[in-house]
């Protein structure tokens, strides 16, 4: 163990992984794990929210999405299943430009279907007039294909196919949410080198072999009212004078206990090393955003000083009958440092980064 590995709680440290994520009695099992679940049939927990336990399904929220660092450009791509609706989302920030082109989708129930895990080619999927997107994840092989097509209503059109290859260990975990003593939040993310294409409006970009991504598979039941903040960075830094595979999560949402359950790291190739409790600030506010912002993330031990520089920033704002959304997807560069559990410290300065500030009222 490393100089700074006293600030991280024990229950951060990854355990083998039980085949389902509810035990025989409906109860969840929550914490840090070493791999992927063969069962995440959370519909099953018994009563994870004060609904009655018939609206299981409705309440929880289901997504698989994937960013990728190209280099003229950042990508978001996401299949999300809320029960009640569906969306389909695909985001490009052209780094050129600084121009964020947006395709979003508002789906009927069970359009979008998302795979209930990532063995074996389990199919994350969803088709619309406008466009499609998949998911075919073989996570036991640390491989993912993930392509798609979409149309916007401005007419432009983005296509793209691309083959993952993960680098890292996985960051997979259950946290405790707030208002039942079994109400989960599950992630699983992992960091992967990207081969393929996306075309955005006839323009056709190659990966590089420097190319990366982040899968994101999500399942939870969200407080009515919830809030979360994330931001990554993905990329190859130079560490020890090697080019090498590197990535960021931090995040803070509504774990009951954020020093025992976070999804907070560092991927390295071959490794991660793990990040305590972390805080965001945010100047100006997502909606006086005039051209550039600043995301300053950090915590109490000196192991996050990072800012995301923001340059460009895409609002979906949706205020319906039965889910009201304020969300920011912001794009730009990292500065700033973090440290490993050893004290090793990764200067971030130029690494192309992105963000998410979330509200939601269900």
């Amino acid at each position: 163990m490393g100089e700074y590995s006293k600030f991280i709680s024990e229950k951060r440290r990854s355990v083998p992984t039980p085949k389902s994520i509810a035990d025989e009695r409906g109860r969840c099992v929550f914490g840090t794990f070493e791999s992927e679940f063969e069962e995440l049939d959370l519909v099953r927990l018994k009563r994870p929210t004060r609904a009655p336990q018939a609206f299981n399904k409705l309440k929880l929220t289901l997504w698989e999405a994937v960013e990728v660092n190209l280099p003229d450009g950042m990508f978001l791509a996401a299949c999300c299943d809320m029960g009640l609706i569906g969306k389909c989302v695909h985001l490009f920030f052209d780094k050129r430009t600084r121009k964020v082109y947006n395709f979003d989708a508002t789906l009927k129930p069970r359009v979008a279907a998302v795979a209930g895990n990532l063995l074996g080619g389990s199919v994350t999927r969803a088709v619309f007039a406008d466009g499609e997107i998949e998911f075919v994840n073989t996570f036991e092989a640390g491989v993912c294909r993930v392509s798609g097509r979409h149309k916007n209503g401005n007419g432009d059109v983005i296509e793209y196919g691309f083959e993952l290859s993960r680098v890292s260990r996985p960051s997979v975990v259950s946290i405790p949410f707030p208002h039942s003593n079994n109400r989960p939040l599950y992630s699983q993310k992992d960091l992967f080198e990207a081969n393929g294409h996306i075309v955005v409006n006839g323009r056709r970009m190659d990966t590089d072999g420097q190319c990366t991504a982040v899968v994101d598979d999500h399942k939870g039941f969200y407080p009515r009212r919830a809030h979360y903040d994330w931001v990554t960075t993905m990329g190859k830094l130079d560490i020890d004078g090697e080019s090498r595979f590197f990535g960021l999560n931090l995040t803070r949402n509504q774990s009951v206990d954020q020093r025992d359950y976070n999804e907070n790291l560092i991927w390295l190739e071959g490794a991660t090393s793990l990040l305590p409790p972390v805080t965001f600030e945010r100047e100006p506010k997502c909606n006086k955003f005039d051209g550039s912002a600043t995301w300053r993330v950090t915590d109490e031990y000196d192991m996050v000083n990072v800012a995301l520089n923001v340059v460009g920033i895409n609002p979906m704002v949706i205020h319906a009958l039965v889910v009201s959304i304020d969300y920011y997807v912001a794009f730009g560069t990292m500065s700033g440092y973090v440290r490993d559990e050893n004290g090793k410290k990764y200067i971030l300065d130029g690494m192309a980064g992105m963000g998410e500030d979330k509200t939601l009222l269900l």
